[in-house]
């Protein structure tokens, strides 16, 4: 039962990180209609990989996934998340950087 479980998280999951990430190898071949657009939209899935590495992380602590699968997943999630930033440094002015919170 307890691998049955693991199996469907990790689906679950695997199916979560094509959907997030299917905007961004689609949009790689075609030119954005603005810089803001395109930083605003990988903003927007740094966010996601940094809350699916953070998920996971709690999913591997309670025991959902074995040390192997996490292992697997947060390596390559990470290399997403990698990848977004580098791309994010690209479209960004030297010196510029996204707002801080307005609490801060």
């Amino acid at each position: 039962m307890e691998v049955l479980a693991a199996l469907c998280v990790i689906a679950l999951l695997a199916l979560t990180v094509a959907f997030v990430g299917a905007p961004l190898r689609r949009r790689r071949g075609e030119a954005p209609a603005s810089v803001e657009g395109r930083i605003a939209d990988l903003e927007a899935a740094r966010d996601a990989r940094y809350r699916e590495i953070r998920e996971l992380e709690i999913d591997h602590r309670t025991g959902k996934l074995d040390d192997a699968d996490w292992r697997s997943l947060d390596r390559e999630l990470r290399a997403e998340a990698i990848e977004i930033l580098r791309e994010l440094d690209e479209l960004r002015p030297p010196g510029a950087e996204s707002a801080p919170p307005a609490d801060r």
